[in-house]
């Protein structure tokens, strides 16, 4: 089985705890790979990674590469989130030629049972599997073309590599990219979306199960889906009582103060197992987490108005952190 994380110096230790999660649940698979595409880690991080993989007698290679901006012919936009999300579009360039099939995992992502299931997946010969986000705003769809197809979160990506390069996937997706500049809410993801459309394979949501499927009931997630597929709601209590990865999506995160997302626990432990296990928490989200807990609660007798408030401010999120960045970067 062959794992791929993307990471920056900032975000090593929460890689960390996934890759740490990967090998704890999945014991008995007779090899497990993990590739770390890394932007400027140091050596510190690298050999940390190299301990972890020796203490579960498991295989990590981390890739180094400078800038990400050096595999493109663009300026690309990425909307508040770290370059280094890019570098999961030219995985083609980074990883072996002998690498055919991988999964790859975003480094807010902890496995809590097996992936050998999710690994031998049938895709029945679609380029990619992935699971439905049932929440994108309409109006982001049709900007894509995709008014009628399912649109899917790209945290968890099952890849067929082998197809991905003979059909030259990365390059189509950073062209739309390119010529998508400036319109996409989540650059990679949206373009992801709007260059495979029926090409993607739909996942079940236990392998990208993420805060909506508990501020969100399944008759509101149908719903916003209207006449396209979506998950049967046993499904989707399957997911609920046995997830196998989890997503930490949005800003309640384990590793921030204050947090009380329900999976904190999970985070926590398989950090504690990785040579950063005394990473500091970061600091100065309690009074939103207080302010998060009371309009969650308020909002709970009326998901479709919370959906509604939620979509006005994702933007404002999105300017947010994008003026966070820029600031981490003088």
């Amino acid at each position: 089985m062959n794992i791929v994380y993307t990471t920056n110096e900032a975000f090593t230790g929460k890689v960390a705890a996934g890759i740490c999660s990967v090998f704890e649940n999945n014991m008995d698979m007779e090899r497990i790979t993990i590739y770390i595409i890394g932007q400027n880690l140091s050596r510190k991080s690298i050999e940390g990674y190299k301990k972890l993989g020796l203490k579960y007698n498991r295989k990590i290679e981390v890739i180094s590469i400078d800038s990400v901006q050096t595999y493109l012919d663009f300026k690309c936009n990425t909307g508040g989130w770290n370059s280094i999300i890019l570098a999961r579009l030219f995985i083609d360039k980074l990883l072996p030629e002998e690498v055919e099939r991988v999964i790859y995992l975003d480094g807010d992502t902890i496995n809590v049972g097996s992936l050998e299931k999710l690994w031998e997946t049938d895709m029945k010969g679609k380029i990619v599997g992935a699971c439905i986000e049932a929440t994108v705003d309409k109006n982001r769809k049709n900007l894509l073309g995709m008014k009628d197809i399912p649109y899917v979160n790209s945290g968890v990506l099952l890849i067929n590599l082998s197809l991905w390069r003979k059909n030259e996937i990365g390059k189509k997706i950073l062209e739309f990219c390119k010529n998508n500049e400036g319109k996409l809410s989540a650059t990679d993801q949206d373009a992801i979306n709007g260059t495979l459309k029926d090409q993607i394979y739909y996942l079940e949501p236990q392998y990208n199960f993420y805060n909506i499927y508990w501020l969100y009931p399944y008759k509101v997630l149908k719903k916003l889906m209207k006449s396209n597929y979506y998950y049967s709601e046993s499904t989707v209590k399957k997911a609920t009582e046995s997830p196998v990865i989890i997503h930490y999506l949005g800003e309640e995160r384990p590793w921030r103060k204050g947090n009380r997302h329900k999976f904190r626990s999970c985070y926590n432990k398989y950090l504690h197992k990785t040579p950063w296990r005394r990473e500091a928490m970061e600091e100065g989200w309690e009074f939103y987490y207080v302010c998060w807990g009371l309009f969650n609660f308020v909002m709970r007798p009326f998901p479709m108005f919370r959906y509604q408030i939620i979509n006005q401010l994702i933007p404002f999120f999105l300017r947010w952190r994008a003026g966070k960045l820029k600031e981490e970067n003088r």
